[in-house]
């Protein structure tokens, strides 16, 4: 009996399915302007920048932790004296966050089609459990996968349950995103294949130097170029 190299797909979201960091570089500017009167832009920037590390660990990925520290952002600048009208408008833009349209990379689709049914694929992403089952709904991919696992955090730990628990482990599994830090470097730490995509906005907190002397670290342009690195895995 020939044992695949390879039976478990996972895909990241956000950035590698579809748009999502450009609606939150906009919601910025936006912000910025509201404070305007406070502050320099670049500086409210690096605030909401700290803000946001802070409070990772509180609130976690997503919309409503990034309303949440640019109010907290507000307060700070401000030394508490932000005009009601503008928290207002921070709600408000935020709330906008959490209804912009989806967007589909280039290449998803017709990659996600030529996969199913020769994987077992699954879409690991992390975030508000709201926001990313409404984004999946509307992108239309959904139908694609054979599981969906939205988690607060991605580590090695998370990729050897997840693999596990939909495949016969890391070692035949592989995981594609756009994010070093959380799609790439555990998956390689869990045992499994890590393919970077790059994005041209990528958050900076998920940053990190690539990972490039392990040995099932793989980088492509586009989903396009997935099938044929597969293909060779698999020979």
């Amino acid at each position: 009996m020939t044992i695949r190299p390879l039976t478990v797909i996972g895909f990241d979201a956000d950035d590698t399915l579809w748009q999502n960091e450009q609606y939150y570089r906009l919601t910025e500017t936006q912000f910025r302007e509201l404070l305007t009167d406070f502050a320099e832009g670049d500086r409210v920037s690096e605030r909401l920048l700290e803000a946001e590390k802070r409070n990772l660990a509180h609130y976690g990925f997503g919309i409503k932790g990034f309303t949440l520290s640019m109010i907290e952002t507000a307060l700070e600048i401000t030394n508490g004296k932000v005009p009601t009208e503008v928290i207002g408008k921070i709600l408000a833009i935020g709330r906008d966050l959490l209804s912009h349209p989806v967007e589909c990379l280039p290449h998803a689709r017709e990659t996600l089609e030529a996969l199913r049914g020769r994987f077992f694929l699954v879409m690991i992403t992390k975030g508000d459990l709201f926001d990313q089952e409404r984004k999946l709904a509307q992108s239309g991919l959904g139908d694609f996968f054979d599981a969906v696992e939205i988690v607060s955090e991605k580590s090695a730990t998370t990729y050897r349950g997840i693999f596990g628990k939909h495949g016969e482990g890391p070692e035949r599994a592989m995981m594609i995103g756009n994010s070093l830090k959380s799609d790439v470097v555990p998956a390689l730490a869990a045992g499994a294949w890590g393919v970077f995509v790059p994005h041209e906005l990528t958050w900076i907190l998920e940053h990190v130097e690539k990972p490039a002397d392990a040995p099932r670290f793989r980088e492509i342009g586009t989903l396009g170029e997935l099938g044929g690195l597969i293909d060779d895995i698999c020979q």
